[in-house]
């Protein structure tokens, strides 16, 4: 164990509490006190790590951010635009299996929505809002192609982060999302094949 884990492990309880807070109270809501209260700490150990709750939500969502960041940019490496598509759609139902809570957040809290949009639009790569649309209906889409594009990003985070989906497990919810997302974007339908099942077939020797 090294001299700086003990402050790595209070970080990701931190953060941890923040985003479980959040959710609950709203960010308006949910104080540094309370989230100090939460861990069993003071105040200006919340500080020493964060001095604001914008730095905090900022910090929750990084991974997620990243993660996107990383879709996007692999996406945009497939030769063909059906290719660039369907990874597209894949990652991105993945990343809202992945952090349900976050996107329920996103969803619900205008003030945590503000700071998602901020650090979508500063990637370093360019908006990753305006690159995903343009992976999904190109750079110059027909009306038609950008309201369905704007539909497939809003209804599935919408959906993915909805507390009456909260107790569908991973792979149920995952299946439904590929499966209406790709049906809105007008992709040849997959197997109906459990998604375990299919890993274990992959995964299998030839």
């Amino acid at each position: 164990m090294t001299a700086g884990t003990p402050d790595i492990d209070t970080r990701t309880r931190l953060l941890d509490t923040a985003l479980k807070l959040f959710s609950e109270h709203g960010m308006e809501g949910a104080s540094l006190q309370m989230i100090a209260d939460h861990l069993g700490v003071t105040k200006a150990a919340v500080y020493y790590h964060f001095k604001t709750k914008d730095e905090i939500a900022e910090a929750v969502a990084a991974p997620a951010i990243q993660q996107m960041i990383q879709i996007v940019h692999e996406a945009s490496l497939k030769r063909s635009r059906g290719a660039q598509r369907d990874h597209a759609l894949a990652g991105f139902v993945d990343l809202i299996v992945r952090h349900r809570m976050l996107v329920g957040l996103f969803n619900s809290d205008p003030w945590f929505k503000r700071i998602i949009d901020r650090a979508w639009q500063t990637s370093p790569r360019g908006d990753l809002r305006t690159r995903m649309k343009t992976l999904f209906a190109g750079p110059d889409p027909s009306i038609a192609d950008a309201i369905t594009v704007h539909i497939v990003l809003a209804g599935l985070g919408t959906a993915g982060g909805a507390p009456e989906f909260a107790d569908l497990d991973d792979d149920t919810l995952r299946q439904h999302l590929l499966d209406v997302g790709r049906r809105l974007l007008g992709r040849p339908r997959r197997s109906r094949q459990p998604l375990q099942k299919r890993r274990r077939k992959a995964a299998s020797p030839r």
